[in-house]
């Protein structure tokens, strides 16, 4: 042995914990796809016909990292599809169920609620309305 003191397992954690978030070093939950869209809008976005989503349905814009929903009574709501996880942006949607392909968090579109862990806090829910029949998703309040 050399003699020099090893650092604990706690030591190089709590270090790690003041290092800026610069995409260097631990890369396991990274987000993947490629996606440059910010976390949420940062400006109104128009995301197409209000008929392209029907009562009970929802639209997964990748593009945007926003997925919109429809109740059956006719209510929109939007979401941010960045999972709360690890911040991967969600890139499946089936019927109105989120799939986060990181670590398989999945998410209710309609509520935005948690339906499979390892997430355990809800999508961070947008303002959205439809306007001249288009869908306008703008930033969080």
């Amino acid at each position: 042995m050399s003699g020099r003191p090893t650092a604990s397992r706690r030591t190089v954690l709590r270090g790690a914990a003041l290092v800026p978030a610069t995409g260097l070093g631990l890369t396991a939950c990274s987000p993947t796809g490629g996606s440059t869209a910010p976390a949420t809008p940062t400006a109104p976005v128009d995301l197409g016909a209000e008929s392209e989503v029907e009562n009970g349905g929802a639209a997964l814009h990748q593009d945007h990292n926003v997925v919109v929903s429809r109740s059956g009574r006719g209510e929109l709501k939007a979401y941010s599809s960045i999972c709360t996880h690890a911040g991967c942006p969600i890139d499946k949607l089936e019927g109105t169920t989120l799939t986060c392909s990181c670590h398989g968090s999945e998410f209710d579109a309609t509520t935005g609620q948690v339906l499979r862990r390892p997430a355990t806090v809800p999508l961070n829910e947008l303002p959205v309305k439809a306007e001249n029949g288009r869908i306008v998703v703008s930033p969080p309040a």
